[in-house]
């Protein structure tokens, strides 16, 4: 990956630029000269740079970067480690042992190796920016912010503050010693919360939460502070639109509506994690009529099994028609919309990055959608009445059918290789450091009763 990523026209291809006007160009034009989109329509631009590189893309349709707005990469290395748990266990039980068993330094830390696979992973499915929702001491800051250095994805980093619970009737288990915590209030005192907010204020921080996650938040929300989530976090200071609420299952609507809306606090939405761990369903149609701005976030491996965020739009623009009885919920368009320029807008980054304009950064995905699986969609299709290429995307897509992703203008990934690292050294040092933290913590796979499982 050169410094200067010089200028790259890509052609014949259907843009969703997801801009103002919602542009879809089924025959579109996008020139990337130094970083940034100079051009996109459909018509070709005046002149093209000499040296341009030009990919003609027909058959292939490109959406902006997508934008992870709650991920752990730390977690990438506990895929399959803790299934078909509740919140509780799966976090007492499996993740906070074997978390707090990483180690190593340098090429060898465990957290180094867990933030590579992350990225690869992210990479490979089109997510080109994300936020660290919770550094922890055994991830390392220092170790995730090396990875993303070196891979070129675009990352906001979000380092783990720790309260000590303080109501001993809420019986929750502590962590394992080395490992911080700031999950959600759950019995630290406001006070503490509200120096947080404070700080951030004074020094312009942005400030992320897991917030009303499982069913008994809400309860302990009222019985140990006598608020509902969101007067706690106003009264703390936390509220705000530098302020991303990861999950926020289960709200007092007739009052947190209000207060996310009135101070232009971010939700972010996480499907599959909220289903798997049976943590509930956001409501987030209301929020969206409400005016609330909602983002999309994958969570950790452990409690997604995956960061293909072409795989949560699709579930967040179907779980919501199914939970209301309502084919009319959100959609693929909703989906799209809160995987980019929602995601963008939750991080400050709106002016930068989300959409495919003039004067953006060149943050871009392009997936291929010539085979069987995407029949019979073309662009003269379309043109015929036929299907939305926002609904084959959010509808058909994985990201296994992603080919190029680019940020900032250059090419991290081309014909579906990772271009920045070594993809099979990285899942090498993966396997080596999970097999270390399984000894270690003495935290192993659960195996299902009833199935046998044969080693030759």
């Amino acid at each position: 990956m050169s410094d200067s990523p010089g200028s790259t026209l890509l052609r014949d291809v259907t843009v969703i630029t997801v801009d103002a006007r919602r542009r879809i160009l089924l025959n579109g034009f996008i020139l990337v000269q130094d970083g940034r989109i100079t051009h996109v329509s459909s018509q070709p631009p005046d002149t093209i740079p000499e040296e341009t590189r030009i990919l003609s893309l027909p058959g292939r349709i490109v959406i902006p970067g997508l934008i992870n707005s709650h991920a752990h990469l730390a977690q990438s290395l506990l895929r399959g480690l803790a299934e078909d748990l509740p919140l509780h266990s799966w976090l007492c039980d499996r993740i906070w042992p074997l978390e707090a068993a990483y180690g190593g330094e340098g090429d060898a830390a465990d957290g180094y190796a867990a933030a590579r696979l992350t990225i690869a992973e992210m990479l490979l499915s089109g997510t080109t920016c994300f936020l660290e929702a919770m550094l922890t001491h055994g991830s390392g800051f220092a170790n995730v912010a090396r990875a993303v250095s070196e891979m070129g994805i675009r990352a906001c980093l979000g380092k783990l503050v720790k309260f000590v619970e303080t109501n001993p009737a809420l019986q929750i288990q502590r962590p394992p010693p080395r490992l911080g915590r700031l999950r959600h209030p759950r019995g630290a005192p406001l006070s503490s919360f509200a120096q947080v907010g404070k700080a951030c204020k004074q020094h312009d921080i942005g400030i992320t939460m897991h917030c009303a996650e499982a069913p008994r938040d809400l309860p302990i929300f009222r019985e140990v502070y006598n608020k509902t989530p969101m007067q706690f976090c106003e009264e703390a200071g936390l509220a705000g639109p530098k302020t991303v609420l990861a999950h926020m299952c289960h709200l007092d609507m007739d009052i947190d509506l209000a207060i996310l809306r009135e101070s232009r606090t971010t939700v972010t939405h996480n499907p599959t994690s909220n289903l798997k761990l049976a943590s509930g369903i956001a409501k987030v149609p209301q929020m969206l009529e409400a005016g609330v701005n909602v983002a999309l976030g994958t969570d950790g491996a452990p409690c997604n099994n995956s960061y293909d965020m072409l795989r949560e739009m699709h579930l967040a623009s179907i779980l919501h028609k199914g939970n209301l009885l309502d084919a009319g919920s959100i959609g693929a368009h909703e989906a799209l919309e809160m995987a980019t320029i929602y995601g963008a807008k939750a991080l400050g980054l709106e002016k930068e990055i989300g959409s495919l304009e003039v004067g953006k950064k060149a943050d871009l995905v392009v997936l291929d959608a010539r085979a069987s699986w995407a029949a019979p969609w073309s662009p003269q299709q379309f043109v015929h009445g036929g299907m939305d290429p926002v609904s084959l995307v959010v509808g058909s897509c994985t990201g296994r059918d992603v080919t190029h992703v680019m940020v900032d203008g250059r090419i991290l990934v081309e014909d579906g290789s990772l271009l920045v690292a070594d993809e099979s050294a990285i899942i090498q040092s993966a396997r080596l450091a999970v097999a270390g933290i399984l000894d270690r913590s003495g935290v192993y796979a659960s195996r299902k009763e009833g199935w046998t499982y044969e080693l030759m």
